[in-house]
């Protein structure tokens, strides 16, 4: 499968054993980051298609995706505050198209500082296992906006939620966050690009509390995006970044240097 590598950052983490990584080994931890070009979202996380007459009526958004389109041919949403998920059968992901491209225009317009870094865990799983799954994007200047106001961080990602949750349980870690492990998922917030910093202990983690009825009335899900993370060859099974941190977000060893030299 051809995938178009857009970026990518390699970690190189020397580490003393008392900073080891869980499910990494000691003296070396390795961590790529791929950022994978959108166009190749669908044949990245689709499962075969099954046969299905089409109605002439209305298109079919399948999976992550509601039959409903949003007026002008937007994202698809509920009252244009939240991206409607409907369902999951692996096929559908349009809604998840839709939020990686706008993602990938908001990056491109204002850089790292419009970003930021998404974390999720499930206390039903591990308590203090914390699994990088992605980032979000807003967009924070007020000529750009579809909505009337400036997306915050935290209406940024709760208007995304379900499609950030039912990505990383089906797709990323359904072994950690699917099944009886699913009830109890929280997402968690650091500043955009910042994986070598929370490797290190430097960052503590910021918990997404709310609901939709937080968010403002002037708020447009369009002004907002979501860049899944994507697993490729061993990571598959063996995992990717994921970090332990206490309850209140800290990390629970102290902070490191990296030795840069092998």
């Amino acid at each position: 499968m051809r995938i178009n590598i857009r970026s990518t950052l390699l970690l190189s983490v020397v580490l003393a054993s008392n900073n080891s990584v869980e499910g990494f080994a000691p003296q070396q931890l390795l961590v790529e980051r791929q950022h994978v070009s959108t166009k190749n979202i669908h044949q990245l996380w689709a499962k075969p298609k099954k046969k299905v007459k089409k109605k002439t009526s209305s298109a079919s958004g399948g999976g992550f995706g509601s039959p409903a389109t949003a007026k002008g041919g937007g994202p698809t949403t509920t009252d244009g505050k939240v991206r409607t998920v409907t369902g999951y059968t692996g096929s559908g992901t349009k809604p998840l198209r839709q939020a990686a491209n706008t993602f990938d225009d908001l990056r491109k317009k204002y850089g790292s500082e419009c970003c930021s870094d998404l974390y999720v865990r499930s206390p039903l799983n591990d308590e203090e296992t914390f699994w990088f799954v992605g980032k979000i994007a807003r967009c924070t200047e007020g000529n750009d906006l579809k909505g009337d106001s400036i997306p915050t961080e935290m209406e940024a990602v709760i208007s995304q939620k379900r499609l950030i949750l039912e990505y990383s349980k089906h797709q990323l870690r359904p072994q950690n966050f699917g099944g009886p492990y699913a009830k109890a998922l929280e997402i968690w917030l650091a500043p955009g690009d910042s994986e070598m910093d929370v490797v290190q202990n430097k960052v503590t983690l910021t918990k997404v509390d709310g609901s939709v009825q937080d968010i403002t009335d002037g708020f447009a899900v369009a002004d907002v995006g979501f860049n899944p993370e994507i697993y490729i060859g061993d990571e598959i099974q063996k995992g990717g970044l994921r970090v332990q941190r206490d309850e209140e977000g800290r990390p629970i060893k102290a902070v490191f240097d990296i030795n840069e030299s092998e």
